[in-house]
């Protein structure tokens, strides 16, 4: 199964990015790796949270980009 984030916005809805395009990756450690790196990219075009899947199953959800 691959591993990808779903972006969300302030109400936890799902949204699309066309600023930065969805990714899949194989492990969750490389899906983790790419948002330390992008982060920051999905911030500033609107997304408030992520939720990282692997095929349907839901790892972690609403993990918020805001720095605490």
């Amino acid at each position: 199964m691959a591993w990808y984030w779903r972006y969300e916005d302030a109400n936890g809805d799902p949204m699309t990015v066309e600023a930065v395009p969805s990714e899949t990756f194989t492990s969750q450690a490389d899906a983790e790796s790419w948002l330390g790196e992008t982060w920051r990219e999905l911030l500033e075009a609107g997304v408030e949270s992520v939720s990282l899947l692997e095929g349907d199953r839901v790892e972690y959800a609403r993990m918020s980009l805001r720095p605490a």
